[in-house]
């Protein structure tokens, strides 16, 4: 032992190399305090890069004497961290600090979730701090991979040190489905836009806290828009038939069914056949896949007694008949006045109608029902004189209008499929068959 080299008896802790690109580490964490003492090869603190968090072993056995940087310190290679009374009986100073990559054992651990590419432009600094909780960036890293925003991560159940959100943390968020999915993440690259610090007066007033379903719309809504890039086309249809029809009808079918008749049933009707029609629509989008779905599921969003909007759908529209149709929406209506959707009454949609013409709207410019691929707006039947071409020639007429729009993900609908989808609803609700029997 005489001959062996020893320690000195205080030691440097300095920040390792972790790679031939990386400069600098953030702290992510001290696993050992001041005046703790500890033995060869514990873990005495976790450091963090833009590719992967490595927890940093001790060299020899001894004790943390005092620490020189702080969590979430961005700290360069070689720079010391910490110094350390080494005990007396420690030999064979290593050279360098073996440091281990924690990544690669949460990937086995995680099979099913991919590993996140190594990329320059995870973020310009080191780490990510809202609302005071603390991101590695390997969390980062993760999230970008997994399109999760630094607000969905900020919901996300953390077991580590001080609330700390830990890999395995989220490896389970992402194998639960994300519960709490909403916008992606705002990544700060050195040549993209940033959007400004800036402080606004808010105004005083009284302060209602948003509800749990507010908070998922809201989310919801600002994950959509962050998500898919929305494009609106707009189409006009004569109702005159539908609504003569209707209201040549109604009475009788809601005696010979037991059933109320609305428009939503025969909107939902024409929907489905055209989804028939154009396929693509009637899709979701996973990564670099188009899943082109097997049923015709229409969500029709619905306003709840709260105030709050909720989809409940009907499912395999196109295989019902209009009694059908009218008992299933019927239902719905009724459950979501009276809170009593059940999970699968909201779930499964495949295409989404929202009817804004319920409040009064003439049109509407919906937000995408995520993770579907457009999403259609029904606006106010309104009655207002149109030209229109008979036997006589052209007749300016009493007609009963309304607008369509549809907005559609112009990642995978263009805008032939798009204007010829809602082209054909509109169409659909122009030549409704006047003649037909209930």
């Amino acid at each position: 032992m005489s001959k062996e080299e020893r320690f000195p008896l205080s030691w440097e802790l300095k920040m390792p190399k972790m790679g031939e690109s990386i400069t600098e580490g953030t702290i992510i964490n001290w696993l050992i305090n001041e005046g703790d003492s500890f033995e060869e090869g514990d873990i005495i603190l976790e450091v963090g890069t833009d590719k992967v968090d490595n927890e940093v072993p001790a060299p020899v056995s001894g004790k943390l004497v005092k620490t020189m940087c702080k969590a979430k310190d961005v700290v360069p290679v070689g720079q010391v961290m910490a110094i350390l009374e080494v005990s007396e009986e420690a030999t064979s100073p290593k050279k360098e600090v073996v440091i281990s990559n924690a990544s690669e054992k949460s990937h086995q651990e995680k099979k099913n979730v991919s590993k996140p590419k190594p990329t320059a432009s995870v973020s310009t600094s080191s780490s990510f701090s809202t609302s005071n909780t603390f991101f590695s960036p390997l969390i980062i890293a993760i999230a970008k991979e997994q399109h999760i925003s630094f607000e969905e991560l900020a919901r996300i159940p953390a077991t580590g040190n001080e609330g700390r959100l830990r890999k395995s943390d989220l490896f389970s968020y992402i194998e639960d489905g994300r519960p709490y999915k909403f916008a992606q993440p705002i990544i700060q690259d050195p040549t993209a836009y940033r959007i400004p610090q800036l402080s606004f007066d808010k105004g005083k007033g009284k302060i209602i806290e948003m509800d749990r379903m507010r908070q998922m719309i809201a989310d919801h809504m600002v994950y959509s828009k962050h998500t898919s890039p929305h494009v609106t086309a707009y189409v006009e249809a004569d109702m005159t038939n539908m609504v003569n029809w209707r209201n040549a009808n109604k009475d009788a079918f809601q005696e010979k069914y037991g059933e109320r008749l609305t428009f939503t049933p025969l909107f939902v009707e024409a929907v489905a056949k055209a989804v028939k029609d154009f396929p693509n629509i009637n899709a979701s989008v996973d990564g670099n896949n188009i899943i082109l779905k097997e049923d015709i599921n229409i969500g029709m969003a619905t306003a709840l007694p709260s105030g709050n909007l909720i989809v409940p759908v009907v499912k395999n529209a196109d295989t019902k008949d209009l009694k059908a149709l009218a008992e299933n929406v019927n239902e719905l209506a009724a459950k979501a006045r009276e809170n009593r959707l059940g999970g699968d009454d909201i779930k499964g949609s495949t295409f989404t109608i929202s009817n804004v013409g319920t409040f009064g709207s003439v049109m509407g410019t919906p937000i995408i029902n995520q993770p579907e691929v457009a999403i259609l707006a029904l606006g106010i039947i309104k009655k207002r004189p149109e030209v229109i071409e008979t036997d006589k020639g052209d007749e300016i007429a009493i007609r009963s209008m309304m607008y369509l729009s549809l907005s559609f993900d112009h990642r995978v609908v263009d805008g032939f499929l798009g204007g010829s989808f809602v082209r054909r609803v509109a169409d659909y609700f122009e030549q409704f068959d006047i003649s037909r029997n209930i």
